[in-house]
């Protein structure tokens, strides 16, 4: 009895792995929306203390539907990325524009997350660059007395 209690489980269990595995051998939606970005890395690159920290990603749907982009997430809150909340149609271009807190002193290197309905639904962006010191907060240097 207990050998055909161990064999029916074991049968159950491969007959759920292989229903199991089934199900994951769908292929990809050919025709799926495809982002390509121009760039997936903007460098700053030394820039003042409280400067224009506004930067844009360009991008362009290649795939054959209808981009839709569902939410993009910076790294930390002083990266806040904003981006198209309507799809972009196939073959036409827009951008993922990304303000960086530039009170910060110092380099910096800060990623965005874009997830979209594209056939890669997750996509990496990084911007990094460094912050000058803030001029009015250096001590002024001062010429000895004679010279």
């Amino acid at each position: 009895m207990k050998k055909a209690i161990l064999t029916l489980s074991i049968a159950f269990v491969a007959a759920i792995g292989a229903f199991a595995q089934d199900n994951s051998t769908t292929p990809a939606n050919p025709n799926a929306p495809e982002i390509s970005f121009e760039s997936d890395v903007i460098d700053y690159g030394t820039i003042e203390h409280n400067a224009d920290g506004n930067r844009q990603f360009k991008f362009k749907n290649t795939g054959k539907e209808p981009l839709i982009i569902t939410n993009c997430q910076g790294s930390c809150g002083c990266t806040v990325p904003t981006w198209p909340k309507e799809p972009i149609r196939p073959g036409a271009s827009a951008t993922i524009d990304v303000k960086y807190a530039t009170d910060r002193v110092g380099s910096f290197e800060k990623t965005i997350t874009v997830t979209s309905n594209a056939k890669t639904a997750s996509k990496i962006l990084r911007i990094k660059g460094v912050v000058k010191p803030d001029p009015s907060s250096t001590p002024a240097t001062t010429t000895p007395a004679g010279h």
